[in-house]
């Protein structure tokens, strides 16, 4: 590699898992799919589960995390290697057609703990039965492509109380609800023998399938994604017990330019659509259901934060918006001008990220000097990328690193969406 650049073009790597839509990633990517193969996630990062390549003209590809452990302070900046030791988030694009499981990601002191006791049982880190691929956290804030669901902490008090008590296949469980009791509540449907979970679901499941199917229930109903999930889980005539946590959290619908963040603790759940994601350089999840990967319900107990989450959802038209304390983080969203391109900044409690989301009309410029090395994704249009003497053509779904030190100018070459990824 060119000792001198500092601005190369970036290929991520595709992730399929079952979830995972046909079409979506590879019309962005370019990429074929003549079998009909589920993409669920593009990786642009430098986990070492799927690192990134770094691609220069002439020269074989290299594996990002490869790349900035040959000089990293030089190319991390000075500060975030101090701090990180690496690359320290992983931006991901998402295409989510079929619910993923009911899940938590743990604290940074608890991955490290956690991941070392699976070291020393000699758990391979490709083993289906292990918790914990790394030592790291995994704060997480997403921004939508468009319409986007998901199930987000456990509701307000209030509002669950009423939804156990106008749900007969529920009510009994408001004896376990007393004095906002989330921990109990939910010790009881996770622990709950099968063949209780069968005999007190089944006329919950009896009562909003045959709607389900008839087309009668929408999207903003809890019960449309109830009936969706038994269709897709229930499995030899046991119905999977993570039902019970879509009547339990808060529905979310976000739409295109919206964004929300996920802390360690927060239970949540996708449950259809396509997104941006950004999170701590980590693979970790601890499952709870509406999954046939590995769950580990005493696991999960342990790492999820038993408290009312109020959705604190970051709007477009919003100059800048504080959560409150019931909040699901302290979450800001800041609008400034960077040149004459606008860059909407997402910022989050987590030390190890930033996500922008930059609309640029054709001929407007967007320049800015990267701290660290800073991944830039293409979403629509064209630009054209130079730095430290160099261009670099992109267009849609086409990526760019920026190390340390560069001064990056974009210029739109028609209308143009890129997200910027970058540290605080």
């Amino acid at each position: 590699m060119d000792n001198t650049n500092k601005l190369f073009r970036l290929k991520g790597r595709v992730q399929h898992y079952d979830w995972g839509g046909f079409s979506f990633l590879p019309e962005l990517l370019k990429l074929p799919n003549p079998e009909k193969k589920p993409f669920a996630e593009y990786w642009l990062g430098a986990h070492e589960k799927s690192p990134s390549l770094v691609i220069e003209e002439n020269r074989a590809a290299q594996d990002l995390d490869v790349f900035l452990n040959e000089k990293p302070e030089e190319r991390l900046g000075a500060q975030p290697y101090k701090r990180f030791g690496r690359l320290p988030y992983l931006l991901k694009v998402l295409d989510v057609r079929d619910m993923l499981s009911i899940q938590v990601h743990p604290t940074k002191q608890a991955a490290e703990q956690k991941f070392e006791e699976e070291n020393r049982k000699g758990i391979p880190l490709t083993a289906a039965n292990r918790n914990y691929k790394d030592n790291n956290h995994k704060p997480e804030l997403l921004s939508p492509l468009g319409d986007m669901y998901l199930l987000h902490g456990f509701k307000a008090p209030a509002l669950l109380r009423n939804t156990l008590e106008s749900e007969p296949a529920l009510s009994f469980l408001l004896e376990d609800f007393k004095e906002d009791d989330y921990r109990s509540l939910y010790a009881r449907v996770m622990t709950m023998p099968q063949e209780e979970v069968n005999e007190r679901l089944q006329p919950l499941l009896d009562k909003i399938i045959p709607p389900y199917h008839a087309g009668r229930l929408t999207k903003e109903e809890e019960s449309f994604w109830a009936a969706r999930a038994a269709v897709s889980f229930n499995k030899g005539g046991d119905i999977d017990r993570g039902i019970y946590s879509i009547f339990f959290f808060n529905l979310v619908r976000l739409t295109e330019g919206e964004a929300l963040f996920q802390d360690a603790g927060l239970p949540h759940a996708y449950l259809e659509g396509q997104t941006i994601e950004i999170m701590a350089n980590s693979d970790n999840v601890l499952r709870g259901g509406l999954t046939p990967k590995h769950i580990d319900v005493k696991e999960l107990m342990e790492h999820i934060r038993f408290v009312a989450t109020r959705p604190d959802i970051i709007r477009r038209d919003m100059a800048a918006a504080v959560s409150d304390p019931a909040g699901s983080g302290a979450v800001l969203q800041q609008m400034k001008t960077n040149g004459a391109a606008a860059e909407q900044v997402f910022v989050s409690p987590a030390p190890d990220f930033r996500l922008s989301r930059i609309l640029l009309h054709k001929g407007q410029f967007f320049s800015a000097p990267a701290n660290t090395a800073e991944i830039y994704f293409v979403y629509t249009g064209e630009v054209l990328a130079t730095g430290e003497g160099r261009e670099l053509s992109l267009g849609r779904g086409e990526a760019l690193l920026s190390l340390a030190g560069n001064l990056l100018r974009l210029v739109a070459a028609v209308e143009t969406i890129v997200f910027r990824a970058s540290v605080p």
